[in-house]
């Protein structure tokens, strides 16, 4: 019996370690999914041919600094015929390979190396691939790791940069170039493969360099979620229309945002304000909007490109020009915000979800000047002391302090100093966490850090302020459906149709608002007692203080800031298999003694079939930028396009998503990632619409 016993206990336990495996069903099949290859690389042998249609404005500093690669051109992969015996042995031959990730992950970072592993090893299987640990650093101590098949297999087709990790290190230094060399040279690395965003791109491009006369190539691969990375001709041809990982965290973020679309219409007490990351470009908030349909979202650039037209004019009239009418203010977006909330409102939905990008701060004017001013005199503390800026002013009175002392002339005593007397007034009206917030340290790379600072806390504040002011002024309510009151009315035994015209302004509408001079129960009374309704000692009616509690508005919020859980999602179909042939695509590069080129996909916005790899010089893609005071050579990020189809069909759908009206809210739920599928998007909805 007792046998009987232990068996069922180890057949109980061995049933539980199967059921809470470490790894899903889901993590199964991702594994197991093959991604499609691009039709050339199902052919043998590839060449290189260069595509001198493709025009790029060249920076006179990237020509000094980077002579071996400023004249690479815009290179295609194309299938090689006739290649002679040493020509197919050449491009088989026995290969080191180094890969590092750089920056923040992103989805289908894996992907890119399971690619180049297995090209690099369908040549010639005993070519190597070494990965370095923890990103730059990595390179720089020779810390690595040879990348097997066993390990390719165990990160197919799944998120996060967990194989090898990453890190944020800049090889900035001719010192650092020197010990990254030394260690590829170590290694008799044939090339190094750079994953990463636009500073790692150009790290890519400075190694490159450096490493020509060693013979070691240099690729680089386009990888941010913030979707920053998008490369066109000077004459506006597309060559890299996203970075990879974009679409997988949208869609993540999408996903939830939709979820609380969903709670929100269901309790209807909440307006859920979502922060996406996107410090420069609003990218992941245009693309969050186009998936969900949400009520508010608010595009930075569009932001910056207001210009008030009613102030411009007043100032024509009286001879002269107004400067600040170009550009939104805190002050106006809080107005903007608030106008959506009272007209929604006013048909029953004092709930919402909006979305602002992180970087929103960024596109405002008064708050971009603060910056611009405050970066400049941090750095210039920085070079003139030889002392870092936090560490002298540890606390934020002290750093005031500087500060009032520059706007007083103590400091800083030319005709026009950096910080004046009107910065200061301005920026002490600032509540605390706000200016402590524009003080913070800057990022690795001299940039303000927006995800340390409550940008929707800031914004919200001055809704509640205004919205307060419009409750007060009778403007701000929360309208009533007719029918509801009918029936509320006809329960208390009183007649609905006698007392309407005394309490709403539309008495006839689906959806009636108490009048705008009730504001209170002492203004109700006043107003049944004008219109015969009720004598001055009679008690209100309990129905009638019913009525008008429905009518009053409770503006609640829930913020959520989504970033962090979109960069470590898995890949989505479309990250899978861009980032797949991303891979394929550096190995052919490689062979064919390509350096200092970035890896593309060309019309990866239209179907998988026009898909056609290329290489990107990228000393082309780089100017001169101020950061941390000073000038430095680096790959411009790529802003959203108000003149892209994306953008027009938002602006053009926005209003009816709004839905402020008596009708349903449309809300778009866009699903789970199903990965693999006939319902799977195959590609970002950004890029559907501007491919049309």
């Amino acid at each position: 019996m007792g046998s009987h016993t232990e068996m069922e206990s180890q057949a109980l336990l061995k049933a539980a370690c199967h059921a809470m495996s470490d790894d899903s069903m889901e993590t199964l099949a991702r594994r197991s999914f093959s991604p499609k290859k691009i039709e050339i690389y199902n052919d043998r042998y590839s060449s290189l041919e260069s595509r001198d249609q493709y025009h790029f404005i060249k920076d006179t500093e990237a020509e000094r600094m980077l002579p071996g690669i400023i004249n690479n051109p815009v290179q295609q992969i194309v299938a090689a015929s006739g290649l002679s015996d040493d020509e197919k042995a050449e491009f088989s031959k026995k290969r080191n390979v180094g890969v590092v990730f750089s920056g923040g992950p992103a989805p289908g970072g894996h992907n890119v190396i399971a690619g180049l592993f297995d090209e690099i090893k369908k040549y010639n299987p005993e070519s190597r691939i070494f990965g370095f640990l923890q990103g730059p650093d990595g390179l720089l101590e020779a810390r690595y790791i040879e990348i097997t098949l066993e390990l390719v297999d165990r990160y197919r087709n799944m998120g996060g940069f967990t194989m090898i990790k990453t890190g944020r290190t800049k090889i900035d230094s001719g010192e650092k170039m020197e010990k990254a060399l030394t260690t590829c040279k170590g290694l008799d690395l044939d090339a190094l493969v750079i994953i990463g965003g636009d500073d790692s791109n150009t790290n890519a491009a400075f190694l490159a360099q450096h490493f020509k006369s060693s013979g070691i190539k240099v690729i680089g691969i386009p990888k941010t979620i913030d979707g920053d990375i998008q490369v066109k001709t000077d004459d506006g041809q597309t060559l890299c229309a996203i970075s990879f990982g974009f679409h997988s965290a949208a869609r993540s973020f999408a996903r939830n945002i939709s979820n609380l679309s969903n709670d929100g219409s269901s309790d209807i007490k909440y307006w859920h304000v979502c922060k996406v990351m996107g410090r420069v470009a609003s990218h992941l908030t245009l693309e969050s909007a186009l998936q969900t349909h949400v009520n508010l979202s608010l595009i930075g650039e569009e932001l910056a490109d207001y210009i008030d037209k009613e102030r411009l004019e007043k100032a024509k009239g009286e001879g002269g020009t107004d400067y600040n009418a170009y550009g939104i203010t805190l002050r106006h977006l809080s107005r903007v915000i608030c106008d959506i909330i009272v007209r929604r409102a006013s048909f029953g939905k004092n709930y919402g979800v909006m979305i602002i990008p992180e970087g929103i701060l960024e596109f405002i004017n008064e708050i971009q000047v603060f910056i611009i001013k405050l970066n400049k005199i941090i750095a210039d503390y920085n070079n003139i002391h030889d002392l870092d800026f936090h560490r002298a002013f540890p606390g934020l009175n002290e750093k005031l302090d500087y500060l009032r002392r520059i706007s007083q002339g103590m400091i800083d005593k030319g005709e026009f100093p950096i910080w004046n007397m009107r910065d200061d007034e301005l920026f002490t009206q600032l509540p605390a966490f706000f200016k402590e917030g524009l003080l913070v340290e800057r990022d690795f790379h001299g940039n303000f850090q927006f995800s340390q600072v409550k940008t929707e806390k800031i914004v919200m504040d001055m809704v509640k302020e205004y919205l307060d002011v419009l409750k007060e002024q009778g403007v701000y309510k929360v309208g009533i459906n007719r029918e509801d009151y009918a029936t509320f009315m006809e329960a208390a035994r009183m007649d609905p149709e006698l007392y309407a015209p005394a309490l709403f302004k539309n008495p006839h509408d689906k959806y009636v608002l108490v009048k705008p001079e009730i504001i209170s129960l002492k203004t109700l009374k006043q107003a049944l007692v004008n219109d015969g309704m009720l004598d001055a000692e009679d008690e209100l009616p309990e129905a009638l203080v019913g009525i008008f509690k429905k009518s009053e508005p409770d503006f609640k919020t829930q913020t959520h800031f989504y970033g962090y859980d979109g960069r470590g999602s898995d890949p989505t179909n479309f990250d899978c298999n861009y980032t797949y042939n991303l891979g394929l695509t550096a190995f052919h590069l490689i062979a064919g003694n390509a350096t200092g080129q970035m890896a593309a996909i060309l019309n990866v916005e239209k179907d998988f079939d026009q898909w056609e790899p290329i290489g990107i010089p990228i000393a082309k893609l780089m100017h001169l930028e101020e950061r941390k005071g000073r000038l430095e050579l680096v790959i411009e990020k790529s802003i959203v396009d108000l003149q892209s189809n994306a953008f027009k069909v938002f602006k053009a759908l926005r209003e009816n998503w709004v839905a402020a009206g008596p009708g349903p809210d449309r809300f778009r739920n866009p699903g789970p990632v199903t990965f693999d599928g006939c319902t799977e998007e195959d590609r970002p909805l950004m890029l559907k619409l501007n491919s049309l």
